[in-house]
Order: C-alpha cells, then sequence, then structure tokens
C-alpha cells in the first residue's frame, strides 16, 4: 500500500509540474505576441521591459542599420525603434521553453515583413529568436534569419523609399 501511495503522489506532482509548464509556456507567449502587437504599433516599450539593464542582442552582420551587437536597453530600444521605423510588422507563431525560471532559453520562431507606401510587399523574413534569460528578464537574445541577403535588399528599398536610420 504504500509504495502504491508514493507512485501516485508521484504521479501527481509529475502532473502539476507538466500543468504549471503549459501554463507558463501560454503566458510568455501571450505576454510575447501582446509586446509584438504594441512593436507593430511603434510602441516598443512593452518588448524593452523584457530585457535586463545589461541584455545583449545579436543580429546578423552586414550593410544594414541592424548589423551587429546591441548592449544594454539603451541600445536595444535604438533597435527596436529602427524596427518600428521601418515599418516592419511581425508576429510569434511559436514559442519553446526550457530550464528552470531563473535560467530559462526561448526560442520562437518571428515572421516579419514590410510594404512600401504604395501597399508593395518590400520585404518578407522568418526568424527563430533565441533567447536566454534570468528570472524573467532577458539577458541574451540572438536572432537567426532564413535568408539574410533580404536583410541587405530592404536597406535598399528603405534607402530609395528615404527611410534612413535615425541613429
Amino acid at each position: 500500500m504504500r509504495a502504491a501511495t508514493k507512485l501516485l503522489a508521484a504521479g501527481a506532482g509529475a502532473a502539476g509540474a507538466l500543468a504549471a509548464r503549459t501554463l507558463l509556456s501560454r503566458a510568455l507567449l501571450l505576454k510575447l505576441r501582446r509586446g509584438v502587437r504594441a512593436l507593430n504599433a511603434g510602441d516598443i516599450e512593452p518588448l524593452l521591459s523584457g530585457f535586463a539593464p545589461d541584455a545583449v542582442l545579436r543580429f546578423n552582420d552586414g550593410e544594414h542599420r541592424w548589423a551587429g551587437e546591441h548592449r544594454g536597453k539603451a541600445a536595444i530600444a535604438r533597435f527596436l525603434r529602427e524596427f518600428a521605423a521601418a515599418g516592419l510588422q511581425g508576429q510569434i507563431t511559436e514559442l519553446f521553453i526550457a530550464g528552470p525560471p531563473w535560467r530559462m532559453t526561448l526560442l520562437a520562431r518571428f515572421d516579419d515583413h514590410a510594404h512600401d507606401p504604395a501597399g508593395e510587399e518590400i520585404y518578407r523574413n522568418r526568424t527563430i529568436l533565441l533567447a536566454r534569460t534570468r528570472w524573467g528578464r532577458v539577458v541574451f537574445q540572438e536572432d537567426f534569419y532564413e535568408d539574410t541577403q533580404r536583410i541587405l535588399a530592404l536597406e535598399t528599398r528603405l534607402s530609395e523609399l528615404g527611410v534612413h536610420p535615425r541613429v
């Protein structure tokens, strides 16, 4: 009887942990989607608030306004402002999490696109965002694009439209 009770308690604990993990994943996905909707509307604050003060955002190198490593919230804020100013629109379609709350790793699929003033699509890409967190704040993020040449083509098109980096 004692072994059966222990087995039942272990099963209940495992089910509870799984349910908690599922709820955490859904809550994070909702928070990130809300932040991206705000970014799409030009408001960077909801996403920016999720970064630690010393966070690093790494974006692929190249001849474009987003290239390189962005260290600290001020640099990340500039990166997000450039994203919004370029008219980019995105959405998170999937989220995977691993690790304990004090040191989580997130993988998110992020699809983005942009249109010119006439409504013609000038950019579309798919991205995987890798983020490492510490107690709910992003401390490191690196973005991996399906096609980095599309970013360079977007930069050229934005320059032709007169949308220059704000620096």
